[in-house]
């Protein structure tokens, strides 16, 4: 056990859209990544997703809706609903998901890494 300093594992974070490991727990991993931009539309059919924004502002696209989510704030997918991140230049989040989800859903993308490095 350990204490982890997120503004230290966030430092080491270059690559916007690459999600890095800082812990795991039941299953589950924690996840911090840097992002600016828009992501890929896509979907995971089993898992939930946790959006926690530590830092700037995240726009969560849904087909339907746009739900605003600022530092401080989280917005949790259900598994199977089909979603665009877009972030404002320097946001920080924190995912918190299953260890087996594909952060692309499966969208053969450039931004899609196949599995995240631990910092």
């Amino acid at each position: 056990m350990q204490t982890i300093d997120l503004n230290e594992k966030y430092g080491l974070i270059d690559a916007q859209w690459t999600p890095h490991v800082v812990a795991e727990l039941n299953g589950q991993q924690v996840k911090l990544a840097k992002i600016e931009g828009e992501f890929v539309w896509h979907s995971h059919d089993e898992e939930d997703e946790l959006f926690y924004v530590v830092k700037g502002e995240l726009e969560m696209r849904f087909r339907d809706s746009v739900q605003h989510v600022g530092a401080g704030q989280m917005i949790v997918v259900p598994a199977g609903v089909e979603h665009c991140p877009v972030a404002a230049p320097d946001t920080w989040i924190m995912l918190l998901e299953p260890a087996s989800t594909d952060h692309t859903g499966g969208v053969d993308t450039p931004l899609r890494v196949d599995r995240c490095a631990r910092i």
